[in-house]
């Protein structure tokens, strides 16, 4: 372990588990916890989640969670997707392989993985495998930029050995305090340059700087996107950037900028299931995504 990666994992989850104390499961959700969705059982599990009393087909969000491509796994992530699946929704959350234990692309294998599995099996829990929805924020923002690239630009999907499911594309996605455009700088407070040692195989040469940015190979074939940033975000200054991309290949999104009443709102606080904030962003959110049934 490498002292920026072991650095992240110890002050994230000390944040989180503030963020998190308390939280129990909703009596009105259904869970299926700890199924595998590849050979790795240490890893590759997942969750599936949905409203107890609802009946028939409802709409699918797969959650790719983040946590600077080194740290978070589906256990952090349950109290924000059960919340999702409250909306109405059949919720899929899973653990994928991080760095540096497992550098790019195996992060990328296990997204396609998992929305394979979802494909194959989501009908067994009552989802509909014809409207399947995604999320991700900060790092998972940005790798569901680049898996709805590769369900959508046949030459960026090409530089790997392997493919989402076939003729798959996601319904709509949100990318939440992504990072989508990845530059490598000197400065010392660079979070996710300094993470980029630890991620990529190579530390980032040309060609993989090239690879995990996200909106040089956005084609107008990109699905219908909710970009979503916060004052108080890090990552602030990535959403507009993303958002003009969209605009000019004309691919339909929304791009929504959060504010906080007396103090800025953070980094993915969206994910904080005690805050009016957090509320709101994941209405709109849902809200998004229902436009497209």
């Amino acid at each position: 372990m490498s002292a920026i990666s072991d650095l992240v994992r110890k002050q994230f989850k000390e944040g989180d588990d503030i963020r998190d104390a308390g939280l129990t499961t909703p009596e009105d959700i259904e869970r299926f916890d700890d199924i595998a969705y590849g050979t790795d059982t240490d890893w590759q599990m997942l969750d599936v989640y949905r409203p107890k009393n609802v009946k028939g087909e409802l709409p699918v969000i797969v959650s790719i969670h983040g946590g600077g491509w080194v740290y978070g796994d589906k256990e952090r992530y349950q109290w924000y997707c059960m919340d999702l699946a409250l909306r109405g929704f059949v919720v899929v959350n899973f653990t994928y392989r991080l760095a540096p234990d497992f550098k790019f692309p195996a992060s990328m294998e296990d997204t396609c993985a998992v929305f394979q599995w979802t494909v194959d099996h989501i009908a067994e829990y009552g989802g509909n495998v014809d409207k399947i929805f995604a999320v991700g924020d900060s790092a998972g923002g940005h790798m569901l930029g680049l898996f709805s690239n590769m369900c959508t630009n046949p030459a960026y999907a090409a530089n790997f050995d392997f493919t989402p499911p076939a003729g798959f594309t996601p319904t709509a996605v949100a990318i939440n305090c992504g990072a989508c455009e990845i530059k490598l700088t000197d400065d010392p407070t660079d979070l996710t340059s300094a993470l980029m040692g630890d991620f990529l195989p190579n530390g980032g040469d040309d060609r993989e700087l090239d690879l995990v940015s996200v909106g040089k190979h956005v084609t107008e074939k990109f699905p219908p996107v909710f970009i979503m940033t916060s004052d108080g975000d890090f990552l602030h200054d990535q959403a507009g950037p993303l958002s003009q991309i969209m605009r000019d290949l004309k691919v339909v999104h929304e791009l929504h900028i959060y504010g906080g009443i007396g103090e800025p709102l953070g980094h993915v606080f969206h994910c904080n299931m005690k805050s009016e904030d957090a509320r709101r962003c994941n209405d709109d959110e849902c809200r998004f995504f229902k436009r497209f049934l």
